[in-house]
């Protein structure tokens, strides 16, 4: 790119988590990496699975109808012998609508189910550019309605159903939460959208600041918009359910939360999105942390930014649930 724009520092702490990261995770994806990022770990440690297992938690996969019937796989995870009811919190995955599964990002909601008694539900929605759009949004709208229709052998509050997931997860929620008041289907209580992938329109001054450093660069996000668009991707050809920015309708939605760093190319989609569910009435909390670069409360997640990111998030659904 020529345009590059200078963009706002890293945090000290994020930067120099950058420097170790090295080229393990490198600032830009190419379609030529997506099967070799698809079979490595995305962060080290024990598996999403290990973590359940030390906390008291317990899981099972159900296969359900996804997208034209298709079977896709959902899991369930609540605490072990757990009764009685509580609120729902569905999760949809990150990893640029390219990579991931639906375990990646799972482990920040387990705090909120352990203390509300809560039940998560996390699909496992088909992947692009295999299974372009409506693929990954129509099957977490079927993985939704899904929970909604057994909320009472989850033991799920139907008042208190939470979506949320993170990057492309965060857009993904967006996106859902907009199918599910235009089809009248679940009434969610909030969208929890982490840093959301929201516009493939690739115009944006962050978008331009973001460009071959960091994590998620804009060439990353054209690799994922153009993975899931094909050719429709910047033109008119394109849902709202898909690319939630294009929405000019944000009337009857549920809160909102949304959080981005200032050094990340979702940054001012997210503000964007913020302002226009205002503009419609519409309540919505708005965090962007200063010398965040995309996920790095994943990457660097004692650092100081990290945790008042993790603390804002967990402040907003204490209020929303309790």
């Amino acid at each position: 790119m020529t345009d590059t724009l200078i963009r706002p520092p890293f945090d000290p702490e994020l930067e120099a988590a950058l420097s170790l990261m090295g080229d393990a995770f490198p600032s830009t994806t190419t379609p030529e990496m997506i099967p070799i990022m698809r079979s490595a770990a995305v962060f080290p440690g024990p598996t999403p699975q290990e973590v359940l297992a030390e906390r008291g938690f317990v899981h099972r996969d159900v296969t359900i109808p996804g997208h034209e019937g298709d079977e896709i796989v959902v899991t369930v995870i609540h605490r072990e012998g757990r009764t009685g009811r509580g609120p729902g919190f569905f999760h949809t995955h990150g990893g640029g609508m390219i990579i991931g599964n639906r375990w990646l990002g799972v482990e920040g909601f387990l705090g909120w189910a352990e203390r509300f008694n809560g039940v998560i539900v996390t699909v496992e929605y088909r992947l692009a550019p295999e299974f372009p759009d409506p693929y990954p949004v129509e099957d977490c709208y079927a993985g939704l309605v899904w929970m909604a229709e057994h909320a009472d052998e989850l033991g799920v509050d139907l008042d208190r159903l939470l979506i949320g997931g993170a990057s492309a997860g965060g857009g993904l929620a967006a996106g859902t939460t907009l199918l599910a008041r235009d089809r009248k289907g679940p009434v969610l209580i909030g969208q929890l959208l982490i840093y959301p992938m929201l516009d493939d329109r690739d115009q944006t001054v962050s978008t331009r600041q973001i460009d071959g450093e960091g994590v998620w660069d804009r060439g990353s996000n054209l690799t994922g918009w153009t993975a899931l668009l094909g050719d429709r991707r910047g033109t008119d050809d394109v849902s709202i359910y898909a690319a939630p920015a294009r929405n000019t309708d944000f009337s009857n939605l549920p809160p909102a939360y949304i959080d981005a760093g200032s050094a990340e190319v979702f940054r001012d989609e997210d503000v964007a999105y913020a302002t226009k569910l205002w503009e419609a009435g519409i309540q919505a909390e708005l965090h962007v942390f200063a010398g965040g670069f995309h996920g790095f409360d994943n990457f660097a997640p004692q650092a100081s930014v990290s945790q008042a990111m993790l603390a804002a998030r967990d402040n907003w659904v204490n209020r929303l649930l309790g």
